[in-house]
């Protein structure tokens, strides 16, 4: 997994690309834990995102957790595969999911 991260303003984007699983989950976790409490929006971009395991989706729910706290969280080109973890498993229902 590849984690790319570029900050604007009050927004901090992360663009992640390959598998979020066991194994990388808990880097882009520590990421997230990073955030500090004046960033009001955060955008995981999942342009290049083939694979998220229950792992991965644990640290998405973690960091919208943390975001109803102080802002947004969105997510953005999710991936066909991707997107269908997230409908079947109900969570499409209470993340912001952009095209």
């Amino acid at each position: 997994m590849k984690i790319t991260k570029t900050q604007a303003g009050q927004t901090i984007t992360y663009v992640v690309s390959g598998r979020l699983d066991t194994v990388t989950a808990p880097d882009l976790g520590k990421e997230i834990d990073a955030v500090t409490p004046d960033i009001k929006e955060l955008v995981l971009d999942f342009d290049g995102l083939e694979y998220i395991s229950s792992a991965g989706i644990r640290t998405v729910l973690t960091a919208q957790k943390k975001m109803n706290k102080q802002g947004v969280l969105k997510l953005r080109h999710v991936c066909p595969a991707v997107l269908d973890v997230f409908e079947l498993t109900g969570f499409a229902d209470i993340l912001t999911i952009e095209k």
